[in-house]
C-alpha cells in the first residue's frame, strides 16, 4: 500500500514540475517566471526525497538539502535583481 502511495506522489510531483515548466515558458512577466522556477525547485526537492525513501538511502536527503539552499539563494538573487537592478551592492 505504501508503494502505491509513493508512486502516486511521484506522478503528482512530476505533473507539478511539468506544469511549472509550462508556466515558465508561457508567462509574460519575470516575476511569474521566478515564482514558477522557485515552485519547480520545491517540487524537485520533494521528488528527490521520495526517491530516497523509495531506495532506502540517505544520500538523496543531503542532495535535497543542497538544492534547497541553492534554490533559496537564487530566489533571493532574482528578487533583488527585480527590485534594485543589481545583485551585489
Amino acid at each position: 500500500m505504501i508503494e502505491v502511495a509513493i508512486w502516486f506522489a511521484f506522478a503528482c510531483f512530476g505533473t507539478a514540475i511539468m506544469l511549472c515548466l509550462y508556466r515558465i515558458i508561457s508567462a509574460e512577466g519575470v516575476g511569474t517566471r521566478v515564482l514558477a522556477l522557485d515552485t519547480m525547485v520545491i517540487n524537485t526537492i520533494a521528488l528527490m526525497i521520495l526517491y530516497g525513501l523509495h531506495l532506502g538511502t540517505e544520500i538523496f536527503f543531503e542532495a535535497a538539502m543542497i538544492i534547497a539552499m541553492l534554490g533559496f539563494v537564487s530566489t533571493v538573487a532574482y528578487a533583488r535583481f527585480m527590485l534594485r537592478g543589481n545583485i551585489i551592492e
